[in-house]
């Protein structure tokens, strides 16, 4: 690594004291990114750096291995250093980093469980109040495709077991009705039975906790963990992944982009296409149907 010159060290000191107010963890990070590109500027002044200058240090991050994500971090402290040089001498030229853009990472495809790793997790035996509520959930969340915060905010009088279907208030507070599959509507029945023991009658949530009261958002992901644990999953599983989970297997076995993007509440096919990208071609043969569950249901007859 390259020390940068005394007069760059200098300049990297003075922004860490003009970032004395700032929050002590956006202090240390623009510090060091700004430390980067003094070092990357080794003899050369870095206030008098050039655009194009700024956009081969940038290029070198970038082959070093820097993610886009980070490269856009680092980029936002060097605007941040040279805002302040600025601000120090009005008669400076412009901002050198006007015009320039981090690489975009590749999109992470999102982790998904395989059809057998789902039918384990969903597979909750007990009598316990608890765990018939876990089943029902996670039966719910996996057959409809939920996001964490539709599931701890459903309610009661939002789900039509007869319909097979269920009301959800998704992001921007956009309401959308998705299918519940029969497996999951069996378990949800076993639970509206065990419900109405510990529930107030005015208590609207659909899931709550064994005194009464809604179950949050956090419950769910630590009881979520703590099943996958316990049907001997090897890997943590949130509640996200059965999202992605019904999404992929859905898609694969259905091959409808856009049916499976109005069951996700996405405003953009964009945001459903990262699932064609997924290599479920081995679970295409295990799939002839919508879903996995509902399938697997007719075939043993019960």
């Amino acid at each position: 690594m390259v020390v940068p010159s005394a007069a760059n060290a200098a300049h990297v000191e003075a922004f860490d004291r003009a970032l004395a107010v700032a929050p002590a963890a956006t202090r240390r990070a623009y510090v060091r990114d700004v430390g980067l590109l003094a070092g990357l500027a080794a003899d050369r002044d870095m206030a008098g750096l050039a655009r194009p200058e700024l956009a081969r240090h940038l290029a070198t991050l970038h082959g070093r291995g820097l993610s886009g994500r980070s490269l856009a971090r680092t980029l936002s402290a060097w605007r941040a250093f040279y805002r302040f040089l600025l601000e120090a001498d009005p008669s400076r030229r412009g901002d050198p980093c006007a015009g320039l853009r981090a690489p975009k990472s590749a999109r992470r495809l999102p982790s998904a469980l395989s059809p057998d790793e789902a039918v384990r997790l969903v597979a909750i035996v007990g009598d316990d109040v608890l765990a018939v509520r876990d089943r029902a959930l996670l039966e719910l969340a996996y057959s409809s495709g939920l996001r964490l915060s539709e599931i701890s905010g459903a309610d009661v009088d939002r789900l039509d077991l007869v319909t097979g279907e269920i009301r959800v208030m998704g992001k921007g507070s956009k309401e959308r009705i998705v299918p519940v599959g029969a497996p999951a509507s069996d378990a949800l029945r076993a639970w509206l039975a065990a419900r109405a023991v510990v529930t107030a009658p005015h208590e609207p949530a659909l899931f709550v906790t064994r005194s009464g009261s809604r179950l949050g958002p956090r419950a769910i992901e630590r009881r979520l963990a703590a099943w996958a644990r316990r049907q001997g999953l090897d890997r943590h599983v949130h509640p996200h992944m059965l999202r992605h989970s019904f999404a992929s297997h859905v898609l694969q076995s259905s091959g409808d982009l856009r049916a499976v993007q109005e069951m996700l509440g996405h405003a953009s096919i964009a945001s459903t296409q990262v699932y064609t990208h997924l290599d479920f071609q081995a679970l295409a043969k295990a799939y002839d149907a919508a879903h996995p569950r509902a399938r697997r249901r007719s075939r043993s007859g019960a």
